[in-house]
């Protein structure tokens, strides 16, 4: 396509981004680059430029943003430690009709990053959401996985440390969905040794630095990432989103003798052993003597 013909699409789709309707007395949740800056999408270009206030995650790296993008905006600090006061703040300028806009510092706002206190403050006082999709590291990081399809479990940061960073990794072994997960550089090693001795042979999928020049995703077994990571001291810095396979489904075998297990404790406390046994056998079509003498042993 010449360039000529782009800049005239461009211009049309602009053209179309502002003719569209953008309420007053409305909080637009706008998501912003994760990185590139070439992914900034028309309809925040333009709520960006009409709202009278933002709510900026860090001012800074917003003030950054707008001032790439060639804005100049009246900001609030709405960080997580102060998304209460924000929120008063910005349901004082809804009320008098203004417009404002919510953002994180790179991506969708209120899905790890602060804004769901906001968001959720500003519906109950009355005034309107919008929101503006965009990047997002959690989908982009899935979409190159190639081990997403049919759901997942967000997680959002492993835990820093201690027992629930032990019982995090642990629980990876029985997920029955794929788990993204995000973690920082300075803990990335002992991140791939916990998913190493986790998961072992499973498929984990690693994306850093998504959309920028040293972008990188592999997928892997997870025995094989730390060797991976030592590979070359670079694959240690930036910013990681991490997927570890589910867990491969139970044989319907085993699913039955769980469920009858299960089946079994809830009904001891009510009837005899015998009762327990023939009713769990009925209901699941396992045999009466197994459960009968499983039975006897949860009931000592």
């Amino acid at each position: 396509m010449k360039l000529s013909s782009l800049h005239h699409q461009a211009s049309q789709l602009i053209d179309h981004a502002l003719t569209q309707h953008y309420p007053k007395a409305t909080l637009y949740v706008v998501a912003t680059p994760i990185g590139n800056l070439a992914d900034v999408s028309l309809r925040c270009l333009t709520v960006l430029s009409l709202v009278d206030y933002v709510a900026a995650e860090d001012t800074r790296v917003t003030g950054q943003l707008l001032r790439l993008l060639g804005l100049q905006k009246s900001l609030i600090a709405c960080d997580s430690y102060r998304e209460t006061q924000a929120a008063e703040s910005i349901i004082t300028r809804l009320k008098a009709g203004e417009r404002v806009a919510l953002l994180s510092d790179a991506g969708t706002p209120a899905v790890c990053d602060p804004g769901s206190v906001v968001v959720a403050a500003v519906q109950f006082a009355g005034f309107k959401v919008v929101p503006l999709p965009g990047a997002c590291s959690i989908s982009t990081a899935l979409s190159a996985s190639g081990i997403g399809q049919g759901g997942f479990i967000f997680a959002g940061f492993a835990p820093n440390k201690g027992a629930d960073r032990n019982r995090f990794f642990a629980s990876l072994r029985d997920a029955t969905l794929p788990t993204v997960f995000f973690e920082a550089p300075h803990r990335i090693e002992d991140c791939m040794k916990q998913l190493a001795t986790a998961l072992e042979q499973r498929l984990v999928s690693v994306a850093r630095e998504l959309t920028k020049q040293f972008e990188q995703i592999v997928t892997l077994e997870a025995n094989k990432l730390p060797g991976w990571l030592q590979e070359d001291p670079a694959r240690q810095k930036g910013e990681f989103v991490l997927i570890a396979s589910a867990a491969e489904a139970t044989s319907s075998n085993s699913r039955s003798l769980l469920s009858s297990e299960d089946l079994l404790q809830r009904l001891l406390p009510y009837m005899s052993v015998k009762d327990a046994a023939r009713l769990v056998a009925d209901i699941t079509g396992d045999s009466k003597n197994a459960l009968y003498m499983r039975a006897l042993e949860l009931k000592r």
